[in-house]
């Protein structure tokens, strides 16, 4: 498999710095374009075949630069979910305005383009009435679904209208090795093993019964590249998740045996705006069946390998 030349938007973030890696050896180049607001140079590979570009999405003249060059787009870079309830203009800007402007510009000067991944997210589900969520339910409460999910309209447009061939992964929860919590703004994984390192207490939202499904990074990379190369998906939304809930509090007690301190404490601090999910799990069999994708790690398989590259860090 050969994917030619690549952009990646959001490519100094967890799971961009993670995907570039995969990817290395399959690019003939690849380009990135982030504005390091929440990302890490440091956090992607030093390679020739990589050209790093410090700058927004919503540059379009960078845009109109870096287009021509290639055949596939993994557009990953966003605004985040806690940022957008404090700051919704900023959400708007980079998440629906700079999304608008990534399609526009692949549409337009993206002359051999062979395929756009999306990067969705669950979240469009909020607190779902439908358990397991499937890919045609939505509830849209917070400004970060907002914009994702008008997003995903806009990538539906630009298929429908112009044939782009582009396809949306709505990631659940993703974890893994990469993703550290000197951002303010990741996961409850990482935060929970920032705890275990620091000897601090483990910081739970709420009551701690409200459930997430968690999807290790590898998994979520291999739905990246089926999305990527398979035929099936061109103009497909699919989910990409486990379907397995696990209860925050559950996944405190399992890091903290996993990394084999449990004499770290938990506290239990007033909800967030952000936190208005009770439970998700989410439905991945249209991807499963449609591009045999397939969920390779359960959760206590990805903390295991997460510690492991905690370790090997010298964490």
């Amino acid at each position: 498999m050969k994917l030619g030349n690549v952009l990646v938007t959001g490519g100094a973030g967890f799971i961009g710095s993670q995907l570039i890696r995969r990817i290395l050896p399959l690019s003939n180049h690849i380009y990135v374009i982030d504005d390091l607001s929440t990302g890490k140079r440091e956090a992607m590979p030093s390679s020739s075949k990589l050209t790093f570009i410090e700058d927004s999405i919503t540059n379009k003249e960078i845009l109109e630069k870096t287009m021509p060059k290639v055949e596939y787009i993994f557009h990953l870079a966003c605004t985040n979910i806690i940022k957008s309830v404090y700051d919704l203009e900023l959400d708007f800007n980079t998440n629906l305005y700079g999304g608008f402007l990534i399609l526009q510009a692949a549409y337009k000067h993206c002359t051999n383009l062979k395929r756009l991944v999306y990067a969705s997210t669950a979240s469009v589900y909020s607190n779902a009435t439908l358990l397991p969520t499937t890919e045609n339910y939505y509830k849209i409460s917070l400004p970060y679904a907002a914009s994702k999910f008008s997003t995903e309209h806009y990538c539906a447009v630009y298929y429908n209208m112009y044939q782009l061939p582009i396809t949306v992964l709505r990631l659940s929860n993703v974890f893994g090795p990469g993703q550290t919590a000197s951002n303010p703004y990741c996961g409850v994984v990482a935060k929970f093993f920032e705890a275990v390192i620091k000897k601090e207490s483990m910081v739970i939202y709420g009551d701690g019964q409200q459930t997430r499904d968690f999807t290790f990074v590898d998994d979520a990379l291999d739905a990246f590249l089926l999305a990527a190369i398979n035929e099936k998906a061109i103009g497909q939304v699919y989910n990409v998740g486990t379907g397995t809930e696990t209860s925050i509090i559950k996944l405190a007690k399992e890091i903290k045996a996993i990394a084999r301190s449990n004499e770290v404490s938990t506290v239990f601090r007033q909800k967030r705006p952000v936190d208005i999910v009770e439970r998700r799990s989410i439905d991945s069999s249209k991807i499963q069946k449609e591009l045999q994708w397939e969920i390779k790690y359960s959760l206590t398989e990805g903390l295991e390998k997460t510690v492991q590259w905690l370790k090997e860090e010298g964490r």
